[in-house]
């Protein structure tokens, strides 16, 4: 009995240690398997054992993006009220000047105000020109240029269709911008206009209030080299009335033979601050003629308009301290503003096809706030939209 008990004692030690070594051989096992697990991770990582792993795309950029957020936040505060105005000024005015074709053409599209089977009548935006741009080298994207692309788009992206230019407006001018479907319209418009039949109305902020506070400016221009440190060249009264010698009349002088007629009709709508919003409405269409009769006929420059502001130089226009401080900038920041021109109404006549057509265009966004920061109304709205 004792023998058995010896042996069965003896079983259970041999089992005991076969048990212990396969638990040590299994725990052996799994710790090699998760080294090598962990190497193989470190291995597809890219990274060597003991190296901290490599970033990925994903997580690097949204680490340059955490950055710049938290760069952004901390500049913020350091911008001063001036910075802060000339990045607003520059925000609303420079969105639309070096982009792709296809990104103006898209804006245009979505701001087409009117069309029909002949016309089309979009919204221009500010600092785009008309003509040239895109191969002139200066980068600047123009209306022109992109008309293809616009005639493709409103024509549910098919070929086949064309616009063109009707109407010249400024490349500092926005508002509303006549284009034609056929050459064939684009010509019967501008006989239109040659005899006076298009009717074209401009809003405009001016530095002053003129007197008298509607009226007619039927003065030539001339265009006249100017010298000095800077030579060029800028469209010019050329009156056909003088004071006479006594000073107690006019006296007519001969016409310039290179002057051009230029009539301007003009109504100030509103006035505060020392500042005006003028409606003009032009007779005729002559280089920089609602901008020269404003600054040279009126002494009422137009707002932003710095070639016409100085006879002899080209500088930012100068503004009376009253002015710059409703306008929260300082002399030296006036280079920023934008000229203050907008095509607010165009109308054709009616025609054996239709009746009058009259568009007009929203303000721009600069336009309006300046509005609001000098007080000017519009005409039957107390408050600026």
């Amino acid at each position: 009995m004792s023998r058995f008990r010896r042996v069965q004692d003896v079983c259970r030690s041999d089992w005991s240690l076969v048990l212990n070594t396969s638990h040590s051989r299994r725990l052996r096992s799994s710790g090699a398997a998760s080294r090598s697990h962990a190497a193989a991770a470190e291995h597809a990582a890219g990274t060597q054992p003991g190296h901290k792993p490599r970033l990925r795309a994903i997580d690097l950029a949204q680490k340059i993006q955490q950055e710049k957020v938290k760069e952004k936040g901390a500049a913020s505060p350091s911008l001063s009220a001036q910075d802060r105005r000339v990045t607003e000024l520059r925000r609303l005015t420079r969105q639309l000047q070096k982009v792709h074709p296809n990104v103006l053409a898209r804006h245009l599209d979505r701001g087409v105000l009117f069309q029909d089977r002949d016309v089309v009548v979009v919204n221009k935006p500010y600092g785009v020109p008309l003509h040239g741009g895109s191969g002139d080298g200066s980068g600047v994207t123009s209306i022109s240029s992109v008309l293809p692309v616009l005639a493709k788009m409103m024509n549910g992206m098919k070929s086949g269709s064309q616009l063109f230019p009707c109407l010249r407006l400024e490349k500092e001018t926005t508002g509303t911008l006549l284009l034609a479907r056929s050459e064939e319209v684009a010509e019967h418009i501008l006989n239109l206009h040659r005899n006076n039949q298009v009717q074209s109305k401009y809003w405009v902020v001016t530095v002053g209030v003129p007197v008298p506070s509607e009226g007619v400016i039927d003065i030539p221009l001339i265009e006249r080299e100017v010298t000095g440190p800077q030579p060029h060249f800028k469209m010019a009264l050329s009156p056909l009335y003088r004071l006479k010698e006594s000073g107690d009349g006019m006296t007519r002088v001969r016409a310039h033979r290179q002057a051009h007629g230029a009539v301007t009709k003009y109504r100030v709508l509103d006035s505060s601050s020392g500042c005006s919003l003028v409606e003009l409405q032009p007779l005729t269409r002559v280089k920089h003629q609602m901008r020269v009769h404003m600054a040279l006929g009126l002494a009422c420059p137009i707002l932003g308009d710095h070639k016409y502001s100085h006879w002899s130089k080209l500088a930012p226009q100068n503004l009376p301290e009253r002015v710059l401080g409703k306008l929260g900038l300082e002399q030296t920041k006036v280079r920023y503003l934008p000229l203050h021109l907008h095509a607010r109404q165009l109308t054709l006549p009616e025609n054996s096809r239709q009746p009058d057509i009259s568009v007009s265009c929203p303000l721009p966004k600069y336009f309006t706030s300046t509005l609001r920061r000098l007080h000017l109304a519009l005409p039957d709205e107390q408050e600026p939209e």
